[in-house]
């Protein structure tokens, strides 16, 4: 399986961006992953909500095929505990799926036509973090699954 994160906007910090790198790294010892950045839209400022909301669709839905497994990462979206994740993953694994994208939307969420796309969608926290800062944690917590699954020591209960 291949695990892919596609995210609205640059990373503009260079600390986040080390952290960023330093998960990817390691998390490719377990599994294919890739992170995409889509650009921000330009002139965004002159659009109403919506009006960004359906433009971030547009990009994000013309980087899935039509098999890729779609979950948002999303504030109304399941919550896991890490172990219930590495779970989540492992079935995701077991049922033979190639590729799994999950998604950090832009400023104001998702539209319509990418929640109608979504095969599910998964909340980190009640909080409200930075999209940066949730890029960092996302992937974290996929390292934190594939060390889990492989027994290895990283996650204490």
């Amino acid at each position: 399986m291949q695990i892919r994160l596609l995210a609205i906007g640059k990373t503009d910090n260079q600390a986040i961006q080390s952290l960023i790198e330093e998960y990817q790294k390691r998390l490719g010892f377990y599994i294919k992953f890739e992170m995409e950045i889509i650009p921000d839209i330009k002139n965004a400022k002159s659009l109403n909500e919506s009006a960004q909301k359906e433009r971030e669709g547009e990009l994000l839905l013309k980087k899935l095929q039509p098999s890729d497994d779609l979950i948002l990462l999303d504030e109304n979206g399941k919550q896991f505990r890490s172990v219930e994740f590495s779970d989540f993953l492992q079935k995701k694994m077991n049922s033979g799926l190639k590729h799994l994208v999950f998604v950090i939307g832009g400023p104001y969420g998702f539209s319509e036509s990418v929640y109608s796309r979504a095969n599910g969608k998964i909340s980190l926290s009640k909080m409200t973090f930075s999209h940066q800062m949730v890029r960092v944690f996302f992937i974290e917590q996929l390292y934190r699954a594939f060390t889990i699954l492989k027994n290895e020591p990283y996650h204490h209960e």
